[in-house]
């Protein structure tokens, strides 16, 4: 007989629990808030060594081989699964809504200079819209688009004077 009390407070804390999910006025819990949005140019900034403003392709160059001969510690001339596995938990710990991991493009185990500089240069080659090998403070930093307002139509000439 004990059985059956038992069972009907399980059957209503179940129904309750249904009821709570559906057409309740609770709000859901709040979403955790995502890592804060840092522009992939910001990473480009990195690499300028005059610190001008302005980004040269020498400068991407030399970073990028800085940066590469720093991740490559067993000095094979490329990188190994434990050393790509540590530039890309090191990438996500620094900035995770612009981490671009390393990926093994040619299939052959390793990651080589042009692999590692894949996305740097992809994303510089994009940002240089005047093809002229550097990124300026407009290209990195464009800000809203300048409108000019349309020139002022001449009024027509009506004949009736309006």
């Amino acid at each position: 007989m004990m059985l059956r009390p038992l069972l009907v407070s399980m059957a209503v804390l179940v129904l309750a629990g249904c009821g709570s999910m559906f057409g309740s006025d609770r709000h859901p819990p709040e979403r955790k808030q995502d890592a804060p949005f840092h522009p992939a140019t910001d990473i480009l900034l990195a690499y300028d060594a005059n610190h001008d403003g302005t980004i040269t392709r020498a400068e991407l160059e030399a970073g990028l081989k800085a940066d590469f001969a720093k991740a490559d510690y067993k000095h094979l001339g490329k990188l190994d699964e434990e050393e790509a596995r540590a530039v890309n938990q090191a990438r996500l710990a620094q900035d995770q809504s612009v981490a671009s991991p390393l990926i093994d493009w040619n299939h052959d185990g390793f990651i080589d200079f042009n692999e590692f500089a894949a996305n740097a240069r992809s994303l510089f080659d994009q940002l240089d819209r005047n093809g002229d090998g550097q990124l300026t403070p407009d290209e990195l930093h464009p800000g809203p688009e300048r409108r000019q307002a349309p020139p002022l139509l001449p009024r027509s000439r009506d004949p009736g004077g309006q």
